[in-house]
């Protein structure tokens, strides 16, 4: 979490713990101090401080989306559209959905590019099929670190007459924020704020709805009916302003780390490095080696003073095979999966990143050797 954005929150605990909801002199006080943080946040996100609401995280937010854009189609049909790789918030649901109702093609997958990018092709082609009435597309994805062509593919949602929900959960803080959506999901965490606190945009022009009765407090919470604690939305605003100054400094840096870091994973023999190498994130990479299991290098990393992930980025953070790496062809075990924390909060993180590098073939070959692997 920012420092600045840390004392942000210890000072507002003070300052805005009362409900904004309610009536009296603390409580007018917390409205008036989330009124300010929704008008940071709308600023750096380009739209109205109304069209941005909360939700409890970031996969609430996204999985929210996508609801509200059912619930207010629910008359014109529901069938949705979705990359193969997206957030488990979205995948998860919609196979429940059509297995509920016993029609598989109420939600179909589209495949992606050995990189990780959408087949946009087949993307045109998923959302011409009739009923179909909500699509989602990640920014980029938060595991491999691939770019998506949100342009073309929110180009090609409205000839279809289709809405698009964007998870930007991996991006925002990270990468300039899109415009190509007409319903934006992501998290307070990926710019070094609080956990706890997930962002919505809803434009005004999108039909949307979560199913349910009507808000009274519809001025404080949005469309989401959901009213965050104001200290940590206070604390999110402020992360979101000491972001915004540093954005490109510490992208650069960034994508120089994990450039070197790449290029250390892919010189050891057998180890792949997936996600695009050019059009990617800057602060995200992953490499799967042969003949070792990614829970073991996971701890062979921590015993070093490392602390990195294995498996999916998308699953609870759990230690099944990646379906990101399996939907792109990709080796799905002994994954690693590094991402890089923000300048602001990691002054050490060009030193850490060269220590990072230099422990990978020995890490790599301490597991290999635990399981018999050749030697080289």
């Amino acid at each position: 979490m920012d420092p600045v954005a840390r004392q942000t929150l210890l000072a507002a605990m003070d300052a805005g713990w009362a409900d904004p909801r309610r009536l009296y002199a603390e409580a007018s006080t917390a409205r008036r101090l989330l009124d300010q943080a929704r008008e940071v946040l709308a600023q750096g996100l380009g739209v109205r401080p109304s069209e941005v609401a909360f939700a409890p995280d970031g996969p609430t937010a996204v999985r929210w989306a996508m609801e509200g854009l059912l619930h207010a189609a629910r008359r014109r049909g529901a069938r949705t559209v979705a990359s193969a790789v997206e957030h488990s918030a979205v995948l998860a649901p919609g196979r429940h959905r059509a297995t509920t109702a016993g029609d598989p093609s109420l939600f179909v997958e589209v495949p992606v590019q050995p990189s990780g990018a959408l087949d946009l092709p087949a993307w045109n082609a998923a959302l011409q099929v009739p009923g179909t009435v909500a699509a989602a597309l990640q920014q980029a994805n938060g595991e491999v670190g691939t770019m998506q062509p949100l342009e073309d593919a929110w180009d090609a949602c409205r000839r279809a007459g289709v809405p698009l929900v964007v998870d930007a959960q991996a991006c925002l803080g990270r990468t300039g924020a899109p415009t190509s959506y007409d319903v934006l999901a992501g998290d307070a965490q990926s710019w070094a704020g609080p956990g706890g606190l997930g962002i919505l945009v809803v434009p005004e022009g999108t039909r949307w709805a979560l199913p349910g009765p009507p808000d009274p407090d519809g001025a404080l919470s949005g469309p989401t009916r959901h009213t965050p604690w104001v200290p940590l939305a206070l604390a999110a605003a402020e992360a979101w302003q000491q972001t915004g100054a540093t954005l490109d400094a510490d992208a650069r840096e960034a994508t120089a780390l994990v450039d070197a870091l790449r290029a250390a994973a892919a010189a050891l023999p057998d180890t792949e490095v997936v996600g695009d190498p050019v059009d990617r994130l800057p602060h995200i990479v992953t490499f799967s080696a042969l003949y070792a299991d990614g829970e073991a290098i996971v701890r062979e990393f921590d015993r070093r003073g490392f602390a990195v992930a294995s498996g999916s980025a998308c699953t609870a953070s759990t230690l099944e095979p990646s379906h990101v790496l399996a939907a792109m062809g990709a080796l799905t075990h002994g994954n690693v999966r590094v991402t890089l924390p923000l300048l602001r909060v990691a002054g050490g993180r060009s030193e850490d990143v060269a220590r990072f590098a230099e422990a990978i073939p020995a890490v790599v070959a301490a597991v290999r050797a635990e399981v018999g692997a050749p030697r080289w």
